[in-house]
């Protein structure tokens, strides 16, 4: 087994065991599994990469750590308001990862079927716009910069690409919990849950992969090969 998978274990079975507390409604579990998923994240990255790091990781675990924020938003500050909170926090992550996928690892231009970004992005607002009321314009804003992440991992290795899809496929799922929720059948939470750490976990074994340096021929590590992509 790589030392890749390996990493990624303890990260695996905690998301199992978070998604199915929530699945059969253990909030008593749920709750201290949610704050141990990007921990163990960080940890598979940092076991995965070993001795390479790079700002890339760097900025990668950023992204991470702001996350965990985000999640226990309601923890880590009982005192202000959870849900704008969380939303500061992911926004902030949202930004690392711009950052990450359209200025250090792009690997292409944009491809033609990430265009399926921008109908999604005036769909969601034409089926939620009703419920936002003063919340339109910021949500419109979120929803930019969640289609931002989104559009950027679509030039980046395909487990990025794949990963920002579940990552936007959580956060969609999410607006209708916040603004819709009796839209959505009782198994959205976990689905939310789920795609959300697959997709975290997607990108982050997608940027360590990017970054792996090629072993050479007398078995030492050759520099990381940099490829400049027009914006």
């Amino acid at each position: 087994m790589s030392r890749l998978l390996i990493g990624f274990i303890p990260y695996t079975l905690a998301t199992v065991t978070h998604v199915g507390a929530l699945a059969v409604g253990a909030h008593d579990l749920a709750q201290p599994t949610k704050l141990i998923l990007m921990p163990l994240l960080a940890f598979a990255v940092a076991w995965g990469v070993n001795r390479s790091w790079t700002p890339v990781h760097t900025v990668l675990v950023a992204a991470i750590a702001l996350s965990w924020l985000g999640d226990g938003a309601g923890t880590f500050f009982p005192g202000l308001p959870t849900v704008p909170m969380m939303l500061a926090f992911f926004g902030l992550a949202h930004l690392c990862y711009i950052w990450l996928f359209w200025r250090m690892l792009p690997r292409r231009r944009v491809p033609l079927w990430a265009l399926v970004y921008a109908v999604w992005y005036v769909a969601l607002l034409a089926v939620l716009w009703q419920s936002l009321g003063a919340l339109l314009v910021p949500v419109a804003l979120y929803g930019l910069v969640l289609g931002a992440t989104a559009v950027g991992a679509a030039r980046c290795h395909p487990l990025v690409a794949w990963g920002g899809l579940f990552f936007l496929t959580s956060d969609s799922v999410l607006a209708f919990r916040l603004f819709q929720p009796d839209a959505l059948p009782d198994w959205a939470s976990p689905l939310v849950m789920a795609t959300y750490c697959l997709g975290q976990g997607l990108i982050a074994a997608g940027v360590i992969v990017s970054t792996r340096r090629p072993r050479t021929s007398t078995g030492g590590d050759e520099a990381p090969t940099v490829v400049e992509v027009p914006a």
